[in-house]
């Protein structure tokens, strides 16, 4: 069996099940480092992974390969396609402050953390060299209602994590934090959203249903010399949470 390893998710009895193993797969496709083998697993392989019957793996697999995800070859077997990519980015520009005033006006709680946590796998491009980062997790309630909104976490340089105090966590947002508390100097922010489905520690925190859509957040911050200062990962609840750009035409 190939030593590709799709995620494995809880099904929602009242969700397509066909629809809900193609997202997962899918996710797990495109979120691939590119050392994974293409070759996907069999059928029957698949179908037992996730618990369903073949024919609904079946259903799954043509979504992804309507898609141009995967492409299927009789006695071969399932390949991902080389060139799957998610669409291009949109690229924003704006301030820091702009940023910072969006995270405001929330309640914050720090749950945990840790200042010598392992390196996440799905972030270790971004902290060359590092086999620890300093990591923090929050979650963020609407001011009035009380209601969770977001969870979020930050994953730090390593030499940064002494410098923060664990106590303006929950005051500010990290941003604020290490350019008007620590003093480093952020020359930008890279920031990336996508639709995903509520995990059950998503689910748990945000008192939503498993599987309801959400906001993934990524969030890179970057020095004046080009280095990675903070990686934030954030949940934003799907029914509370829309994503707006304007721009200004010329």
């Amino acid at each position: 069996m190939t030593s590709f390893a799709p995620d494995s998710i809880v099904l929602n009895r009242k969700l397509p099940l066909w629809y809900q193993v193609s997202q997962s797969l899918r996710a797990s496709i495109l979120g691939r480092s590119p050392q994974d083998p293409l070759r996907l697993p069999t059928e029957e392989q698949l179908a037992a992974h996730y618990g369903v019957s073949v024919l609904t793996m079946r259903q799954a697999l043509k979504e992804l390969e309507d898609e141009g995800l995967i492409t299927r070859h009789r006695r071969r077997g399932t390949f991902i396609e080389p060139a799957a990519r998610r669409g291009a980015p949109v690229r924003l520009l704006g301030s820091v402050d702009a940023i910072v005033a969006q995270q405001s006006g929330m309640t914050t709680r720090l749950l945990d953390h840790d200042r010598s946590a392992p390196v996440p796998t799905a972030l270790a491009e971004h902290f060359p060299g590092a086999e620890h980062v300093a990591a923090y997790h929050r979650l963020r309630c609407d001011e009035k209602t009380g209601e969770p909104t977001n969870h979020a976490r930050n994953y730090l340089r390593p030499d940064l994590g002494p410098l923060v105090d664990p106590a303006d966590l929950e005051r500010w947002p990290m941003t604020k934090v290490l350019r008007d508390v620590v003093g480093v100097r952020i020359s930008r922010i890279t920031d990336s959203v996508e639709a995903r489905l509520a995990d059950p520690e998503t689910a748990r925190l945000l008192e939503v249903p498993l599987l309801s859509p959400i906001l993934h957040y990524t969030g890179i911050t970057y020095d004046e010399a080009g280095r990675v200062l903070d990686v934030a990962v954030i949940h934003y609840r799907g029914d509370r949470f829309s994503f707006t750009v304007t721009l200004d035409a010329d």
